[in-house]
């Protein structure tokens, strides 16, 4: 078995010199001495236990993965967590109806009792953090398939976590580091009775909208609180009126000083994922394959979803998270893509790769090890293009367009159990759970606007994926409905069971046979995704072929360039990340400073767009500037820009300053750095944050829930 290139590895690995101060979304339990001596310099006064330690109660113990999807920290010995607005933006819209309308007005729970309860929201605790490197490469072999690697890794994985859990409550997980080159066994606490607090009107807290998303100068206060809750004795449960608020193992203390201009910043956080060892055969695919389609998909979803909002309060509040949802990453891949081609990311990755190809070629032994990346690379990606961006064009326009469509191909067991004749208590546990899924579904859906989205996405799937890769249900548009979508959206809804949720309720109460296989949504369904399980079949060759190739790649520049500094890809683990408070020069003849205030909220003032609506409140208290303690020099400080390195997932993530106060919230980045995912862009890339002076303005001055403060530790 070939081991000793892991030997190899795992030297160069602890031999770095410290990158450049404001890149890299470090592992915290590996933030080594030259590090730490780097960010002393910059103004940090803690010492490396104080941040991250296993044994004693240290900063990483009040952050906390949020849903899985976002940050959080805990901000007060009571548990409260302070996340962002858009991380809370469903659950805030959960609880809203026209007639109590959270989003539109804010919530503000004045008593423990009135804080609102959200089914299947957690936050988690990492505990513990294990180099199980050595174990998961005992089992493995350079000269394994993918297939024979991932199964080793999975049951060896299985192994190491049932060990790691075992006679607790505790869950965990191995996670694979550097394209799969290392491992490590991640230990949590889940706790599952998590409560929301408090909420800024939109207008506040989304404030700018999908104008101002990415962008900087930033006017945002994007900023929730919730609270964790556990059974009496202080165990993780679910909801329960007996439980109470948690009692954690540390809180950060919350700065009242505000931030100066080249002040030390850090950030930890579940950074959710980045490519930065992506190649330039990877980039140039994206531009061509896959960014194209989706902006133009989501584009579409967004217009019938926009224009159905504004003529309907319901539907507005029914559809607001999807379609911050889908928004996000409509600009996002814009961006992106602008980024790439205006810094000519792929042309920087040509270099490395030329370099690369030489330093193999240098050495027999290199040129046997490593000689086929390159050329595999090629033939991925060219194999890739094959297939015309279909599973992109099926993402967008059927894995999350219409709801109808996603629901039906849940249906596939019930089926086959009612088609086979299966035992009837399995038919009916099975019918259970898709109640719970379908009721999930259908409390924020309106069967216009679904419709509508089934029209134009089937349409958008006809037109862009090739005609051989079309599945058979567009024979039956075709020689049914003359390709006329409209007409075939119009006869699904108005028969198909999964259409209407009276209708879907009412055949899960009595499933019977022959139902589903003559609904058409299901159908349309079964065609569509089976077709899209085939052509994944037919790219598996490719996907396996490209990660055991990144895989050699990333191992082989790790050997090329001994004193290069390498962090891993973020993958949700938790990271940490330093550098300073700080503006920059966009352009030429321009430059942001790093902060903004609260009179840019009223320069911006549009009452004429939704998005830049300023509540009147917040204008009197602007007007006669009743800032309370919370001003600088008289001046109210929203947002300010860190040169942090922060990605998806960072959003809610504390910003620390070098004492180990919370100075602020991540909550965005900046458009002149979109393609930070990819290659971080040292003059230009922003973290963009709200000030947590403005979050305890808002808190206090603007809706009068001072008790929140008080159970805050404020350092002024």
């Amino acid at each position: 078995m070939k081991k000793n290139l892991f030997l190899v590895l795992a030297v160069l690995l602890v031999a770095h010199l410290p990158a450049k101060a404001d890149e890299g979304m470090w592992l915290p339990f590996l933030i080594d001495e030259a590090l730490y001596e780097e960010m002393s310099r910059m103004g940090l006064n803690m010492s490396q236990e104080e941040i991250f330690s296993f044994t004693e109660a240290s900063i990483k113990d009040a952050v906390v993965s949020f849903g899985g999807f976002c940050t959080g920290e805990i901000i007060s010995d009571r548990g409260l967590v302070l996340t962002n607005h858009h991380c809370g933006y469903g659950r805030i819209q959960s609880h809203s109806t026209v007639d109590n309308d959270l989003l539109t007005d804010g919530f503000w729970a004045m008593t423990l009792e009135d804080e609102l309860p959200n089914e299947g929201l957690f936050v988690r605790f990492l505990l513990n953090v294990e180099d199980v490197t050595a174990e998961i490469l005992s089992v493995l072999s350079d000269d394994m398939t993918e297939s024979e690697r991932s199964a080793a890794i999975r049951e060896k994985s299985n192994e190491l976590t049932a060990a790691a859990t075992e006679g607790s409550h505790y869950t965990a997980n191995v996670r694979p580091m550097f394209a799969g080159n290392y491992f490590y066994l991640f230990t949590y606490e889940t706790y599952t009775d998590v409560r929301l607090v408090g909420a800024p009107p939109s207008d506040i807290g989304a404030f700018g909208g999908d104008t101002d998303n990415w962008e900087w100068p930033r006017h945002t206060g994007d900023f929730a609180l919730f609270r964790v809750y556990t059974a009496p004795d202080g165990s993780p449960a679910d909801y329960d009126p007996e439980n109470v608020p948690l009692r954690p193992r540390y809180h950060l203390p919350v700065s009242a000083r505000g931030v100066q201009e080249n002040d030390f910043a850090m950030i930890l956080g579940y950074s959710g994922r980045t490519e930065r060892y992506l190649t330039s055969y990877g980039i140039d695919y994206r531009l061509e394959n896959m960014y194209p389609v989706r902006i133009d998909i989501r584009r579409a979803k967004l217009d019938i979803i926009e224009e159905a909002m504004a003529a309907s309060d319901e539907v507005r509040i029914k559809y607001a998270s999807k379609h911050s949802g889908i928004s996000n990453y409509w600009k996002n891949f814009i961006g992106m893509s602008e980024s790439l081609q205006r810094l000519n990311v792929a042309d920087s990755k040509r270099e490395l790769e030329n370099a690369f190809h030489e330093w193999v070629q240098a050495d027999p032994g290199r040129t046997q090890t490593y000689g086929h990346v390159i050329n595999d690379f090629q033939r991925v990606y060219e194999g890739l293009k094959q297939f015309r961006s279909h599973n992109y064009i099926f993402l967008e326009a059927m894995a999350t367009g219409p709801d109808a469509l996603r629901v039906a191909n849940a249906f596939n067991n019930l089926n086959t159990l009612l088609e086979e004749e299966g035992d009837e208590e399995e038919i009916r546990n099975v019918a259970e759970r898709l109640q719970g899924m379908a009721e999930r579904t259908y409390r924020n859906y309106d069967m216009d606007v679904d419709r509508n989205l089934w029209e134009a996405m089937f349409e958008m799937y006809h037109e862009l994926a090739p005609s051989d890769q079309l599945p058979d249900v567009f024979e039956t548009i075709s020689n049914e409905y003359a390709n006329d979508f409209a007409a075939y959206a119009n006869s699904a809804y108005a028969v198909s069971v999964f259409a209407d949720a009276d209708r879907l309720e009412a055949f899960l109460e009595n499933p019977v046979p022959g139902v589903l296989n003559n609904d058409p949504v299901f159908i349309a369904a079964q065609s569509v995704y089976g077709t899209y399980r085939e052509l994944m079949q037919q790219m598996e060759d490719y996907s396996t072929l490209l990660q055991r190739t990144e895989r050699f790649f990333l191992r082989g520049l790790m050997e090329m360039e001994p004193e290069t500094s390498f962090y891993p890809d973020a993958n949700s683990t938790m990271r940490f990340t330093y550098g300073t408070v700080n503006g920059y020069h966009p352009r030429d003849a321009v430059y942001y400073d790093y902060y903004t205030t609260l009179s840019g909220v009223m320069e911006k003032e549009d009452p004429g767009h939704h998005e830049f609506i300023v509540p009147e409140k917040l204008k009197e208290l602007y007007q006669t500037e009743d800032f309370g303690p919370y001003a600088t020099n008289g001046l109210m400080v929203v947002n300010f820009i860190t040169n942090n390195d922060i990605t998806g997932g960072n959003s809610g993530s504390p910003v620390i300053n070098g004492d180990g106060h919370l100075i602020g919230v991540a909550f965005d980045a900046n458009w002149e750095g979109m393609s930070g995912d990819i290659l971080f862009e040292h003059d230009m890339q922003k973290a963009i944050n709200v000030d947590v002076r403005y979050m305890l303005f808002v808190i206090d001055k603007f809706a009068g829930a001072s008790h929140l403060i008080d159970e805050m530790t404020i350092v002024w």
